[in-house]
């Protein structure tokens, strides 16, 4: 059985972020976006925060830092992910 992706989850968003004093953007799929959004809220953190997190230890595009770490985070079927993992550093 096929199943056909959902348009508006694969569709591109741009979210403005403010990462150390700095503002910046990034562009997301949607549906990474409600997940990179309810991951913070589990966690008691603001969206900023946690892309400040992700930011600090990304060695690539924060984008795609990002994608990894909520791809990790539902992976694992956990948001409460300890510090360090999901982020591509060890």
């Amino acid at each position: 059985m096929t199943v056909a992706p959902d348009p508006a989850a694969s569709a591109m968003e741009k979210h403005s972020l403010v990462i150390s004093g700095h503002r910046t953007s990034v562009s997301l799929e949607a549906a990474f976006w409600r997940h990179f959004v309810a991951i913070a809220e589990a966690r008691g953190v603001s969206v900023n925060r946690l892309a400040s997190d992700i930011d600090a230890r990304r060695s690539g595009n924060l984008s795609s830092a990002i994608r990894v770490f909520v791809l990790d985070a539902v992976a694992r079927d956990s948001w409460d992910i300890p510090e360090g993992d999901g982020t591509g550093s060890a």
